[in-house]
This record gives structure tokens, sequence and C-alpha cells, in this order.
């Protein structure tokens, strides 16, 4: 993929969820706005390579949308006056129109952001959880099935089934989504700050591609989680959650060399770490941490605190990170908590102690899937002696790796431990432990 097919990939991506936010408000009917937002993107990939990018790119897409939107309902004869309604609709809202062939002029922008209205609307409080969650990533962040049960640690299958539960509720509820009620905005607060962290973790580190992060992803659940935050600067999670993103995107510039190889946090250069964004994050840790109960996100925020102030890996306060991720695991008992908490263990309590934690976990069929427990256990196997241990898991985690960075980092480790195992073919830790 070349650097312009790229750019344009990343531009359609960004303005998807805001053009199907526009066609919802107007529409409603979640598949069918869907629908027409997918001709318009199709339109778009064809026409801007050879006419041009338009000057404002999300304003041509929900032109374009909402014609293809109104076409349809002029070619249901059934549904003839609500078809004049939102025909009558369109003429008022837009100065500018599409043609009838889809060229469109440029509609005018109305300066609202459209993205967090749609995060509310999708986490609407009739769907479940995992429901709210699925269609969130799909809809409002334009996430493929694939993408999102790999950051859900479920099968792609699940994630698809959550979806079409999630729009079939819709349709029966009348196929649109009703404005957020005040007493209901704490649940869809809580089900969007979950989508923006799983949005953030995503962009920080990709489960798929060439490049180890997708900037656009991250920046955008930055941009979104500040406007959170400015609605809800009391809101301790809120806090944590911003803080977290803050004190991960100061280490941005050093989690890559410049040929885009992966470089450990052990390995990283601090000096390249943001120091104005760590001191704001700081703060914000500081501040939700004072103010009451202790959340999952405020706790991870404090983790990436401890990290950020030590001046290299030697000095980092392991004992009080470990303390820090047992409250974290009593708050969030999750799988990807007990396996961070694992390197804790490591550094507090040695390799052997942590092996034997990681061998518990092993068990679990959604870390059972996932690269980063054989990384884990290849890393601490190495530090026991084990290299043949090592390097097939190393081996293994390449295999189950979907970011092309990543699995270079992997097969390089893999390397380097079959090259110390040619050094020594019959010393200590050559095969593999059996017991």
């Amino acid at each position: 993929m070349t650097a312009v097919e790229r750019k344009l990939e990343e531009d359609l991506r960004y303005s998807a969820p805001r053009v199907l936010a526009a066609l919802m408000r107007r529409f409603g009917d979640l598949s069918a706005c869907e629908d027409a937002v997918q001709e318009a993107l199709l339109i778009a990939a064809s026409r801007w390579p050879v006419e041009g990018q338009p000057h404002d790119p999300v304003s041509w897409l929900v032109t374009v949308a909402s014609r293809r939107r109104i076409d349809e309902l002029r070619a249901q004869a059934a549904r003839r006056d609500r078809e004049a309604a939102y025909g009558a609709d369109a003429t008022v809202e837009w100065s500018g129109q599409a043609g009838m062939d889809g060229s469109p002029e440029q509609a005018p922008a109305t300066g609202h952001d459209d993205s967090l209205d749609m995060l509310l609307l999708c986490c609407h409080p009739s769907l479940t959880v995992d429901s709210q969650i699925a269609l969130t990533l799909r809809a409002a962040a334009g996430l493929g099935t694939a993408r999102i049960a790999r950051l859900l640690l479920v099968p792609e299958a699940t994630v698809a089934q959550r979806i079409s539960r999630a729009k079939r509720a819709i349709a029966d509820a009348g196929g649109r989504f009703p404005a957020p009620e005040d007493s209901d905005r704490p649940t869809r607060t809580t089900a969007v700050l979950h989508v923006l962290y799983l949005l953030f973790t995503e962009g920080h580190t990709a489960s798929t591609g060439e490049n180890l992060t997708d900037p656009p992803l991250s920046g955008e659940a930055l941009r979104l989680t500040r406007l959170v935050h400015q609605a809800l600067p009391d809101d301790d999670e809120v806090c944590g959650l911003l803080a977290l993103m803050l004190l991960s995107t100061a280490r941005g510039a050093a989690r890559s060399t410049r040929t885009g190889a992966l470089v450990p946090l052990a390995e990283q250069d601090r000096r390249a770490w943001d120091q104005g964004l760590i001191a704001a994050g700081v703060a914000l840790v500081e501040k939700a941490l004072a103010a009451g109960p202790l959340g999952s996100y405020q706790l991870q925020a404090a983790i990436a605190a401890v990290h950020a102030g030590a001046s290299d890996a030697a000095s980092t306060d392991w004992p009080q990170v470990l303390a820090l991720y047992d409250l974290l695991y009593r708050v969030e008992p999750s799988p990807v908590v007990a396996l961070n908490r694992v390197v804790a263990v490591a550094e507090v309590h040695g390799a052997s102690a942590a092996l034997e934690v990681l061998d518990g976990l092993a068990a679990d069929p959604r870390l059972a899937r996932q690269h980063r427990l054989h990384a884990v256990r290849a890393h601490l196997s190495e530090r026991v002696g084990d290299l043949g241990g090592a390097r097939e898991d190393y081996t293994e985690a390449a295999a189950r790796s979907s970011n092309e960075t990543e699995r270079s980092y992997l097969l390089e480790q893999e390397a380097r431990i079959a090259a110390r195992m040619d050094q020594h073919p019959t010393g200590v830790g050559a095969q593999r432990r059996t017991s």
C-alpha cells in the first residue's frame, strides 16, 4: 500500500463514524444508514484519487450518503410519506446538495462533533454491555469484526453475533436511537469509556497490520476522551483514563526505531519521552487518586505514572507496581490484568515464581489464543536458563501475532536464543523442561 493509499484509507476510516452519526440523527435506521455510508465511501475511494480530496471530506460524504438514503426512500413506494418528510428535511438542512449522479457540492460545516454523540447513541442501555461495546466499535469506530474479536479476546463469530443482536434490538425498538436521558448518561458513560479505552489500546499497539501503532485511532480516542473530560471534569475514572492515555502517548517516540522496529519498555531511551504529557498525566492521576474510590483506569494510570517517574528501567519501583496490580486485579479480575501482573511478579519475586503464576493462567482460553502469553513465558524461560523453552515460545508467539512489527521482534528473539543454543548445544537449559 502506498503512502497516498494509506492516507486515503485513514481519512475514510476517520470520517465514517461522523458520517454515520449525521445520517442516524436525520434518518434513524442503523442498517440502512450503514449501507448508505458504505456506498458513499466506495464512491469517495474511486473518485478522490482522480478528482482530488474535497476541502471538507466529512460534509462531502454526508451529502452523498444522504442522497443515497433519500434515493432509497423514494424507491420504496409504500414509504412515500416518510420520503417526503426526509426530502424536505434534507432541502432545509443543506444549502448545497449532491446531484442525482452523486456529485456533491460542499455541505456547510455545523461545528458540532458527531463522534461523541455516536458513541453515546450506540451505548444504549437497552442493549447488553457486550452488545454495546461490539456495536460501538463497529459503527462508531469503524473497526472490522476480526479486529474487534482480537480486542475483546473472543472468537470472531461471537462478535458478529453480538452486533447482529444489537441491530435486531434496535430494529425491534423502531429502528432509531433515542437521545440519552440524563438518568441513563452514567451507564452510557461507563460503556463509552470502555470503548475509548479499547480504541486507544488498539491504536497504541495495533493488533494487526504492518506498523506497531495506529496513530489516527489512538489520536481519535485521546481527542474524544478529552471531550468527555471537558464535560465531566470531576469524574475520577474519566480523569484516570485521560491520564493513562497521556502517559502512554508520552512514550510514543521511544517505542520504535527509525526503521519502525519495536523497542521494549526496558530498552527505551527515556530522554525521548514527552515530559509535558507526563506532567499532565501525573497531575490527573494525583487528582483522581485523591478524590475517592479507586477504579480500573485510575490504577492503570498510576502504574504508568510509576514507570514514567523512573529515570531508567533499573530504578523502577517494582514493589509499588506489583501492589498496584494487586489492587487492579481486585477491581478488574481480567486475564489481561493477570498477565501484566506476572511481569511485576518476576521483577519482585523472580522469574521462577512468575512462571508458576503464569502456568495457572495458561488454561484460560482467552489468553491461550493470544501471542502475549507465549511472549511473556519465553522471556521468563530465558531468565531461568530454559533456552529451549524460550525458543519454542518465541516461535509460537510469532506465529500467533498478527502485527508484522511485533512478529519481526519475536522472530529476532527466537533467532537470538537459537544462536545461544548453537554456541552451547549441550548446555543447561538447551532443551525444554518437561516438568
